[in-house]
């Protein structure tokens, strides 16, 4: 937190002001290899898409927000009246015999 803080700072000041005047290129898709399946990209999970369109402007205040914590993002489901004993092969909505 602090290191963004700081990189704020600086870009607010100039001293650390990197212009990059070209896009890097865009990679050609590889192959998959061996131990990589098709449902698994090439990229990893890397967003596909930059977070912000444009960069901001020079002297344009920049908020940074915190996510929210994966229990607002996904909430769990409401529970079941009732959890009948699982059957052969079921894994879910259920209990294990026994406990």
């Amino acid at each position: 937190m602090k290191l963004i803080a700081l990189a704020v700072a600086l870009a607010m000041t100039g001293t650390a002001a990197i212009a990059q005047d070209t896009a890097p290129a865009p990679a050609a898709p590889a192959a998959p290899t061996a131990g990589q399946t098709v449902d698994d990209p090439v990229g990893g999970y890397q967003p596909a898409t930059p977070p912000m369109s444009v960069a901001p402007a020079p002297g344009q205040q920049v908020i940074f927000q915190a996510s929210p914590s994966p229990t607002e993002a996904y909430p769990p489901p409401p529970p079941l009246q009732s959890y009948p004993i699982c059957k052969r092969g079921q894994f879910d909505n259920c209990r294990q015999r026994g406990g």
